[in-house]
């Protein structure tokens, strides 16, 4: 099955994030089986959500992971041309949702199985896709949590988002609260009868704000990165029906990004500590996920400069799955076809030129491995 015609098999299932995905992954499941490639299904606690991995080649020998995600955020926008989750084609653009974030890799990968597997690849490419990254990430540890059982230690991870299929050897982690506060309503001529759900944040809300000009002042630092320090903001926050009403419940959103080293989580600790402290508030962490920093001379950086043909990146300003990969000792790099500029918007699209230069450094990889080329070890082998 040629790219394109495999982009538009993806897209139609409408995998929004959060939402059963059960129909996509047993479309590629049988896609591999076709090819005599096993493949092993991975579900989350949610019970409909599932990660897929599958191997080509000896498992039992290190290789490399090719990694997406499957989810894609919803497609309401009225500015849409056509159904979103329905392949168009518009000159020399492919345009549906997911098409550059980022089901035109895992198409890319996918279409590529069958030379992979005619190529009798001395090491193995495995791909790993998963779910709900869109919502912080939370479906691929589940699947990462059984790689050990599933193939031998990677030499390393290339995570497919679209960055023009430059690699990219740094971006930032992310953390993310929703914190909670319950009060009692009444007439605002009364506030002595009320409890402010509103005022109830405040304390917490300021902490936060000085937190993240203390980071802005006095943080630790990496230049790789626009801006140098972890960020933490306050996104959203939700509560009253009226002006002359005591609001009796009120909601905020808070995010902290980190440089990579620091455990964003460890940002938000100071926020966390305060709401345990208040009966009237709660927090829940929503997302959670590390930040990547992988060498410039890592070997894993150089096979990807030689796989893509660019050479890497410093770093970019969005987050990604590579990170928890590196947290489990996997090198990982994130390079993918096309601009993640064109992410989350209508008329969201991939070039033909875009998704076949990204198939063709899949068969790069496996024209390297099945050569009996010196495979790239890992920084820890040398």
């Amino acid at each position: 099955m040629n790219p394109q015609s495999m982009l538009s098999s993806l897209v139609a299932f409408p995998s929004v994030v959060g939402t059963p995905n059960g129909a996509l992954i047993d479309y590629v499941r049988d896609y591999l089986a076709m090819h005599d490639v096993a493949s092993v299904v991975i579900g989350g606690p949610e019970g409909d959500r599932f990660n897929l991995f599958a191997t080509i080649g000896p498992a039992a020998v290190p290789g490399y992971i090719l990694s997406g995600h499957v989810d894609v955020v919803p497609g309401n926008e009225p500015a849409w041309r056509g159904d979103p989750f329905r392949l168009r084609t518009v000159g020399d653009r492919l345009v549906a949702r997911g098409a550059v974030d980022m089901k035109g890799f895992v198409a890319a990968v996918l279409s590529a199985v069958p030379d992979l597997v005619a190529m009798r690849l001395e090491r193995p490419i495995h791909i790993a896709l998963s779910y709900d990254e869109e919502a912080g990430c939370r479906g691929v540890p589940h699947l990462i949590e059984k790689l050990p059982t599933l193939c031998a230690p990677p030499l390393g991870c290339i995570v497919g988002e679209p960055t023009g299929l430059v690699p990219v050897l740094r971006h930032k982690g992310k953390a993310s609260l929703r914190i909670v506060a319950k009060g009692r309503a009444g007439h605002s001529s009364r506030p002595d009868l009320g409890e402010n759900a509103i005022h109830a944040l405040l304390p917490v809300l300021g902490l936060i704000a000085r937190e993240a000009e203390r980071q802005r002042e006095a943080g630790p630092t990496d230049a790789h990165f626009l801006p140098p320090y972890s960020t933490i903001q306050v996104g959203t926050i939700a509560g009253g029906e009226a002006l002359n009403i005591i609001p009796d419940a009120a909601s905020a959103e808070v995010e902290a990004r980190a440089i990579a080293g620091v455990d964003p989580l460890a940002l938000l600790e100071p926020a966390l500590a305060a709401v345990a402290g208040d009966e009237a508030l709660s927090a829940e962490v929503v997302a959670r996920y590390p930040g990547l920093s992988l060498a410039g001379d890592h070997p894993l950086a150089r096979l990807a400069g030689e796989l893509s043909g660019h050479a890497p990146l410093a770093a970019v300003s969005f987050g990604t799955e590579a990170g928890l990969f590196q947290a489990a000792g996997i090198p990982s790099i994130v390079c993918g076809p096309g601009d993640i500029a064109r992410a989350h918007k209508p008329e969201e699209y991939i070039t033909v030129a875009e998704l076949m230069a990204a198939r063709d450094m899949v068969l790069r990889l496996g024209l390297r491995l099945g050569a009996g080329l010196p495979a790239v070890r890992s920084a820890a082998a040398q």
